[in-house]
């Protein structure tokens, strides 16, 4: 049977789930089982868009195919590559706060991240008055443009990301891509053994994707003391114009935690986003409830500063976090397009306090928000999230 291994490798899938170590209560294995229909999802589509001769860009994570702690304010899309063939990517610049770009040469493991082996951002190319552009990646040689890049031995793997800041007034941009030598032409009709080795390649991809990310946070969070954060720093895995501040909560449903960081300037940053992460390592509900905020759409206090305020209990404030029932979870702030370094005191400062304690905050009042505005937000982010994944 062609789907045999898939088949043995869903199952096998499913016990990693139920195996987790931090699988404790019914919520926990129910956003587990919602993680591995998304991840069958995803390997499935990746299986099929494996073509390297032929290659197209295919959307990462969304909604119902989280990754990796994927960020809700951010589009991702990939194409698989190989290093000595010559690429074309064409498109047009939309209006997000950042549009990168990154060549890796290989995927991610239960032992070790891919080698990033070139990141850039759209400041290091060619855009025209009306947006669109034209990049190649291939082979050095000696005829090369200024948007031409060169593939490293073993490049695998193209990324792009489109972020956004403003949900509500960015729009996406365009992007294709084609190998240069094969345009207009066909790949061969399909085989039945070329699709029972893509069903092989989709539960190899499945397995590896869950026992990746569930070791993932112990490189990068879990080693770090509790309800902190970290100074914000190069983001792990070679992305050229990106820091993170990283940490991980345990939070009783009568505790708060208060993480105030500066309001980065536009021209520093141009993007500026927090995010909360299950323990399956993937972002929370971020379209039907306030689990995430970037700059643009939090409350800046007189004194420049935000203040996230991450509870499960309703304070009433613009800048409430929703835990939606997680006791325990992860933190990431993220600042791309970068103009320069950042240091510590661009970072956060974390305190955990009583829910009570709260109307001590700085500038507690200039935060209050009624239910009927808080609908008004939530209803945004619907919206937002329609226009963007739909659009």
């Amino acid at each position: 049977m062609a789907t045999e291994s898939f088949a043995q490798a869903i199952a096998e899938a499913e016990q990693i789930i139920r195996s987790a170590p931090h699988v404790r209560t019914e919520q926990d294995l129910a956003e587990g089982l919602d993680y591995l229909a998304g991840s069958i999802k995803a390997s499935l589509h990746m299986a099929w868009a494996y073509d390297r001769d032929f290659p197209f860009f295919a959307a990462g994570t969304g909604p119902y195919t989280k990754l990796g702690l994927d960020n809700p304010d951010t589009l991702y899309f990939s194409a698989n590559i190989r290093d000595d063939a010559e690429y074309v990517v064409t498109g047009r610049r939309g209006t997000t706060a950042d549009l990168s770009f990154q060549v890796m040469n290989g995927d991610y493991t239960p032992a070790r991240s891919p080698d990033s082996l070139a990141a850039f951002d759209d400041r290091d190319i060619e855009i025209a008055p009306d947006g669109s552009y034209e990049l190649r990646f291939g082979p050095a040689r000696p005829d090369a443009g200024p948007d031409h890049f060169t593939l490293g031995e073993g490049s695998a793997l193209l990324l792009a990301r489109e972020v956004y800041s403003d949900w509500e007034t960015e729009r996406r941009g365009e992007i294709r891509i084609h190998r240069a030598d094969t345009l207009g032409s066909a790949p061969p009709p399909p085989t039945p053994e070329k699709m029972a080795r893509r069903y092989d390649v989709a539960g190899r991809m499945l397995l590896s994707r869950l026992r990746t990310f569930l070791a993932f946070p112990e490189w990068h969070y879990l080693k770090l003391p509790v309800n902190t954060m970290t100074e914000p720093r190069p983001t792990p895995g070679g992305l050229a114009t990106q820091y993170s501040s990283v940490g991980h909560y345990d939070l009783d449903d009568d505790q708060v935690m208060v993480v105030t960081v500066p309001a980065a300037a536009r021209a520093d940053a141009p993007y500026q986003g927090f995010q909360l992460g299950s323990l399956w390592y993937i972002s929370l509900d971020y379209i039907n409830h306030q689990t995430s905020l970037t700059a643009d759409q939090a409350n800046v206090d007189p004194d420049g500063k935000i203040r996230l305020v991450i509870s499960e209990r309703d304070p009433g404030l613009a800048n409430w976090i929703e835990r939606t029932g997680h006791r325990r979870g992860y933190l990431q702030i993220r600042w791309q397009r970068l103009a320069r370094a950042l240091k510590p005191d661009d970072g956060p400062q974390v305190e955990v306090m009583a829910f009570d304690e709260l109307p001590g905050l700085p500038h507690y009042e200039t935060q209050r928000v009624s239910p009927e505005d808080w609908a008004a937000r939530i209803a945004a982010r619907q919206v937002a999230v329609a226009q963007r994944m739909l659009g």
